[in-house]
């Protein structure tokens, strides 16, 4: 683009050369002779001009062309191109040295003037450049100080985390030595003979109580390691139906008044499961049932194989159902809809929850399809037709969700 534009300037500094030179001469011609040779020296004006704004080459065209025309037109004999004196050539060959000195001369300050320019703007370039390079430096110290105080902030959580857990599990482990303890005593107590019936009923809510306790440690101690994705895993072929069947049949037990009534769909009911934790999702899922629903309404379990390789298990009683404030929080910790004569920690939900994802599965509040209640869903992957045998240990619920 420069090389380009110094040879525009050129070629039109060249034309200006040829040019201006006779236009002068028109000029001076209008006056007589002697006079005119006083003004001769105008023409190093124009060499001068051409040489500061075009460069030397302009500049020599425009010396050498005003020496001709000067020495036709003013010089004697007029309208020759030959001298009468000598002085006169002499005259002519100071002019035409002196026109290229000056013609030099502003060729060189316009080269000065051009390099200048050039060099400004290689500057102007370098400093805009320093100007990026500082602020993607400055960028990059500012990202490196947040990635340093994020590292900071996760391993401060970490260390958290990891003192929690470690303190859940101490005080669980405490807490569960001296409850075996009480109902271990209150309960041999209790088959004694020779004890009063109010001092029987104490030891009975005793009793109940500590289970009732015991139960908190233990939903407390299995959300930790859910949390901490340490739950662990034992991953083999579980048939859901049966499943269902033992946690109905153990409902029955503590609850001898209760119907569960299990149904199964037509097909494959096999999961990817590990076959304890499946039975403490029933669990929890029936005993939330059990305490929201009218003594004399049945509970449903429903069995079905699933879309896309899952196994469908729904839980429905005919009680009231969950509140619409409650339906988007209902599995988290600690809450719990409020309803007259519910009992409970607020944490089953959320430990089904967990156990569910860590099983790669699904589970939430499905709408009744008639009537009130409410209808627990979930969904746990089905074993691959072309596998029979799986088994697999498995300590982290994202682990679990990859292989499934």
């Amino acid at each position: 683009m420069t090389r380009l534009r110094t040879d525009r300037v050129l070629q039109i500094g060249i034309v200006v050369a040829v040019l201006s030179p006779p236009l002068l001469t028109l000029i001076l011609a209008r006056f007589s002779p002697s006079e005119a040779r006083a003004y001769v020296f105008l023409y190093l004006g124009i060499v001068a001009s051409l040489g500061l704004l075009t460069g030397l080459i302009p500049a020599l065209v425009a010396a050498a062309l005003s020496s001709v025309l000067a020495d036709y037109f003013f010089l004697p004999p007029v309208d020759t191109l030959s001298l009468a004196s000598p002085s006169d050539v002499l005259y002519l060959v100071i002019y035409f040295a002196t026109a290229g000195a000056v013609g030099s001369v502003g060729a060189l300050r316009r080269r000065s003037i051009n390099e200048a320019r050039a060099l400004s703007r290689t500057l102007g370039a370098a400093n805009s450049e320093l100007e990026r390079l500082y602020r993607e430096q400055a960028a990059s110290a500012r990202t490196a100080v947040r990635l340093a105080q994020t590292q900071q902030q996760i391993s401060a959580l970490r260390d958290a985390d990891r003192i929690r857990r470690e303190l859940l599990q101490n005080v669980s482990h405490e807490l569960r030595t001296p409850l075996a303890s009480i109902l271990t005593g209150a309960t041999v107590l209790i088959g004694r003979s020779d004890i009063t019936r109010p001092v029987r009923d104490g030891l009975t809510g005793i009793v109940t109580q500590s289970r009732r306790l015991d139960r908190l440690v233990g939903d407390m101690l299995d959300l930790a390691r859910i949390e901490g994705h340490a739950l662990e895993l034992r991953l083999e072929p579980a048939d859901v139906g049966t499943a269902a069947e033992a946690a109905a049949s153990r409902l029955r037990q503590t609850h001898p008044t209760r119907v569960v009534r299990v149904t199964t769909e037509p097909g494959s009911l096999e999961a990817v499961a590990d076959w304890d934790r499946l039975g403490q999702v029933l669990d929890n899922l029936l005993v939330n049932a059990n305490r929201y629903a009218p003594p004399a309404s049945p509970i449903d379990i429903h069995v079905a194989p699933g879309a896309r390789g899952t196994i469908v298990t729904r839980v429905i009683d005919h009680g009231p159902g969950v509140s619409a404030e409650m339906r988007d929080r209902i599995f988290e910790r600690f809450v719990r809809d409020e309803q007259p004569g519910a009992e409970g920690t607020g944490l089953g939900l959320s430990i089904v929850r967990g156990i569910v994802e860590a099983h790669a599965g699904r589970v939430w509040l499905d709408d009744p399809e008639s009537g009130g209640g409410a209808v627990f869903a979930f969904t746990l992957p089905a074993v691959p037709p072309e596998h029979s045998q799986v088994e697999t240990l498995v300590s982290d619920p994202a682990t679990a969700a990859r292989e499934s």
